[in-house]
């Protein structure tokens, strides 16, 4: 037993530095997620460059994130660190869908496969929000367009049969997808109708002027 202080002093001294590391992980996360969500809001807006440029310093953050985490696998995965990932991960697939771009991929990102796919999945969200300011603009091919988006990502994630352990509970996040899809369906479609209506009552109005 006498070895047991010099045991137990080493033992705290990795206690500490594991408990520095989780801190300082938490704190880059929240900052991720804050930038994510401004980056959201920029493209919402069609500031694409402002987007962008958020976007590149919450890429920054989060990689000072995973390099102080590195040494410490169990806080790589906790999932205040995932989350964060997936937040990043929804603001670059929002910007890119909306502004007709490619999707990062997780290798871009370098973020895990689970986290991209919750985002990739969040994202159809923000797409219901861009499909219903669309709608109201009168954008009727461009809130297609979007819904289709969100229909292929529904369609995708159904084939991403997995427990819940390795995709972060990703069949949650499909529920969710499926719920907004099919409620913008109906909003597109009743919006569809309502200008099939308006062109046929200017059509008439036309008609008659004519007579």
């Amino acid at each position: 037993m006498n070895n047991l202080d010099a045991i137990a002093e080493r033992v705290l001294e990795r206690l500490e530095a594991k408990n520095a590391a989780r801190e300082e992980v938490l704190r880059h996360s929240r900052h991720v997620i804050q930038h994510a969500s401004r980056a959201i809001r920029a493209a919402h807006r069609r500031d694409w460059a402002e987007a962008e440029s958020i976007l590149q310093d919450a890429g920054q953050i989060a990689e000072e994130m995973r390099a102080t985490a590195a040494d410490h696998p169990d806080i790589l995965s906790a999932g205040y660190t995932e989350a964060a990932l997936k937040e990043l991960t929804e603001a670059h697939i929002t910007r890119a869908l909306m502004h007709h771009k490619p999707l990062p991929a997780p290798e871009e990102l370098d973020v895990g496969d689970a986290p991209w796919l919750n985002g990739l999945g969040e994202a159809v969200g923000e797409m219901r929000r861009h499909a219903l300011d669309l709608i109201r603009r009168g954008d009727i091919d461009e809130a297609e367009r979007i819904l289709n988006v969100m229909q292929e990502v529904y369609a995708v994630l159904s084939t991403i049969d997995f427990p819940s352990a390795i995709t972060g509970n990703l069949r949650r996040t499909n529920d969710m997808v499926r719920g907004v899809t099919e409620r913008t369906r109906g909003d597109l479609t009743t919006a569809v109708r309502q200008e099939q209506m308006k062109q046929a009552l200017r059509e008439f109005e036309e008609s008659i002027g004519q007579r």
